[in-house]
């Protein structure tokens, strides 16, 4: 865990936690187990994945949860809650379980990525901070892997602090795009609080503090002479730029250095500056550019044939501009009578996305023995036990007729408990071990699942026994 102060979250609530929370202690529901699974409809940009990301925040939420005196006198303002509920708040605790995929796990539409068993007022209460933290994390995750994709080995640099939705927004989506593959951030703090590299070296402003251009770039050579990265563009990128970037560069006797273009035509400007850099004997100068980019951009310039070496992405990555919601949902999957008996629930919508998929859960991925690569998602009944020694027919969900016959293959349950009975029971992997295991699974989806447009239908597919149970429960209600 990192040493950082947190901020206690317990009353960012939806208002209706608290009053259906104050129902089931009135009625007798306070003690009830209940199953809620988080999952979601729909890939960000209409890509074939998404990364699940935010797993330690809430770590840190549930370990955190308490109430305080002041909080429960706030509550008591509203007229609306009863004072044995209030009294039952000042000792609160979470005492149930949570299961959830790692950090930086490749995540597909309408699985369960993170699952609560709980009391029913437990569980109803952690459902906006849980939400709020995969879905903001996850979609920053998912927008930062794209674009680090679309540059192809190019080293990318998150910039977007200025233009995030608050602090939390700048700090956790630094983090969030570290772990998805940028090298590094324009936020002091996270890295201070996280370890994700902090770079940066001049805005404009530091070159027209100076009474020239050159004097600017001079200065900061002699300040910076390892680290030697100058803004060209404040004036005439080639006419003036470059030109007095090289000069700098010479008077201090530096080689490896870099320039970085914010406006313009980069993909021109870059192939000009090149030739220019490169008449200079400079060739270990590399190019950075930056300016409202995002993974169309910058693999529209690569194809052009940019020189650029490095890019620096703000609001578009750190919003998730183009497609700004991740759309995660948390609901009630089965709930235990007094026998301990689980009993499936399942939510029925004219919308057939809707439909939610009932009952406690597990989640297998499955890959190809030989390649290592994944060929499906496989969920069953929380009791079910994946035998990859044997044969195993998937089917789609919704096509039933379209399946396919596993023989060479391992199964992989994709959850990990990380609180049983409120104790934490996970060890919250570093940074920079969640960024490697990140690149590793990616690494392990095939490119045509990662495409941009119209990328492969990655599978996830149910058990026999829990499509029989959602479908027996479909007809019952429907009928």
């Amino acid at each position: 865990m990192h040493s950082y102060i947190r901020e206690n979250y317990t009353m960012l609530f939806d208002f209706y936690e608290l009053t259906m929370g104050n129902g089931y202690f009135l009625s007798g529901y306070r003690d009830k187990i209940s199953y809620f699974d988080v999952f979601y409809r729909k890939n960000p940009d209409n890509g074939g994945y998404a990364i699940a990301c935010g797993l330690e925040q809430i770590i840190d939420y549930i370990n955190d949860l308490r109430f305080t005196e002041e909080d429960i006198a706030y509550l008591r303002t509203k007229n609306c809650f009863d004072e044995s509920f209030l009294d039952y708040l000042r000792t609160f605790r979470f005492t149930g379980d949570i299961y959830a995929v790692p950090e930086g796990t490749p995540i597909f539409p309408g699985e369960p990525i993170l699952t609560v068993r709980a009391p029913a007022i437990e569980a109803q209460f952690i459902e906006t901070f849980v939400l709020l933290t995969l879905n903001h994390q996850s979609l920053i995750a998912t927008k930062a892997n794209r674009i680090v994709r679309a540059a192809e080995g190019r080293a990318i640099s998150e910039f977007g602090s200025r233009r995030a939705q608050g602090p939390g927004g700048a700090i956790l989506g630094a983090r969030a795009s570290y772990i998805a593959g940028c090298t590094g951030t324009a936020c002091a703090i996270a890295d201070e609080r996280f370890g994700v590299p902090a770079t940066g070296t001049m805005a404009h402003s530091w070159v027209l503090m100076f009474d020239s251009e050159y004097e600017a770039f001079d200065t900061y050579c002699k300040l910076y002479p390892t680290a030697a990265t100058l803004l060209v563009d404040t004036y005439n990128v080639l006419n003036d730029g470059i030109p007095n970037a090289i000069r700098a560069f010479r008077a201090n006797g530096i080689t490896k250095c870099a320039v970085r273009i914010d406006s313009g035509d980069l993909a021109y400007l870059s192939r000009k500056a090149r030739k220019m850099l490169d008449d200079a004997g400079l060739y270990d100068c590399k190019i950075v550019a930056s300016n409202a980019l995002d993974e169309y951009i910058i693999r529209d310039l690569l194809t052009q044939g940019a020189k650029i070496d490095a890019f620096g992405v703000g609001e578009r990555l750190i919003t998730s501009k183009s497609s700004p919601v991740f759309g995660g949902v948390y609901k009630l999957a089965a709930v235990e009578d007094e026998h301990g008996n689980i009993i499936p629930k399942i939510k029925i919508s004219e919308n057939p996305e809707k439909v939610t998929t009932p009952h406690f859960k597990k989640l297998y991925r499955l890959y190809e023995r030989e390649s290592g690569m994944a060929i499906a998602d496989y969920i069953t009944v929380h009791d079910e036990i994946v035998d990859d020694s044997k044969p195993l027919t998937i089917f789609d969900p919704n096509y039933t007729w379209k399946s396919k016959t596993l023989t060479d293959f391992s199964a992989v349950e994709l959850q990990k408990p990380i609180f049983l009975g409120g104790k934490q029971v996970y060890r919250c992997p570093s940074t920079e071990e969640i960024r490697s295991y990140c690149a590793e699974q990616m690494d392990r989806q095939w490119d045509e699942v990662k495409r941009f447009e119209n990328p492969h239908n990655y599978y996830v597919d149910l058990s026999p026994k829990l499509w029989d149970t959602k479908q027996l429960m479909l007809h019952k209600l429907t009928k």
